[in-house]
C-alpha cells in the first residue's frame, strides 16, 4: 500500500537529488560556454544536458522559466537574444519613471511638520473689517436658487373658496381674441 502512495500519478515525478538548483547550473553553463557575446537558450540547454546528464522531464519549462527569473532579478543581461553575466563596472539599471527626489536629512533635533491639507488654501481673511459683504450678482435683488416652499395651513383652504367669482378651470385658459372692428367708409 504504501509503495502504491509514492508512484501516484498525481504527485510530479521528482528530480535526481544530485542535480544542483538550476541557477547554478544555467551559470555553470554559462562560465563553461564562455561566448563574448553571450549564450543562447538551447546552447546553455545543451551544455546542462550534456553535463549532468538525467534531467527532469520539464527541463525546457523549467529553464525557460529560471532564465527568465535571473534576467527579472539582474543575475543575468539579455543580449540579442543572448545570456551573459552582468559587466560589475556597469552602473546598476534604472527603473521606470522619474526617479525620486533625493531626501536631505535633518537635524536629530528638528521635528518633521505634518504635512499640508490638500485642496486650495482659503484666502485671508482681513481682521479689522468687522461686517463680510457678499457681492451682488445679477443685481435683482433676489436671492439666488429655489424659493422655500410655502407650508400648508388650514386656514388657507377657506380663503380659496371666499374668494369671489366664478370657480376656475382646470388648465391654462383659453386665449382671448379682441373683437373684429369693421372698416370705416367715407
Amino acid at each position: 500500500m504504501a509503495a502504491e502512495e509514492s508512484t501516484s500519478p498525481l504527485q510530479p515525478p521528482t528530480a535526481p537529488s544530485s542535480l544542483p538548483q538550476y541557477p547554478e547550473m544555467i551559470l555553470a553553463a554559462i562560465e563553461a560556454l564562455n561566448d563574448k557575446d553571450g549564450s543562447n537558450k538551447s546552447s546553455i540547454s545543451k551544455q546542462i544536458e550534456a553535463e549532468y546528464g538525467e534531467l527532469p522531464a520539464a527541463h525546457t519549462t523549467l529553464l525557460s522559466h529560471h532564465l527568465n527569473k535571473m534576467k527579472q532579478s539582474g543575475q543575468l543581461v539579455m543580449v540579442k537574444n543572448n545570456y551573459m553575466r552582468p559587466d560589475p563596472n556597469a552602473p546598476p539599471r534604472r527603473g521606470r519613471g522619474r526617479p525620486p527626489k533625493p531626501k536631505t536629512a535633518l537635524p536629530p533635533d528638528a521635528t518633521m511638520s505634518p504635512p499640508r491639507p490638500r485642496g486650495r488654501p482659503p484666502k485671508p481673511r482681513d481682521p479689522l473689517s468687522s461686517v463680510t459683504t457678499k457681492p451682488s450678482s445679477a443685481g435683482s435683488g433676489r436671492p439666488r436658487g429655489r424659493p422655500p416652499k410655502k407650508a400648508k395651513t388650514i386656514s388657507s383652504a377657506p380663503t380659496a373658496a371666499a374668494s369671489t367669482g366664478p370657480p376656475r378651470g382646470r388648465g391654462r385658459p383659453p386665449k382671448v381674441k379682441p373683437p373684429a372692428v369693421a372698416p370705416v367708409e367715407c
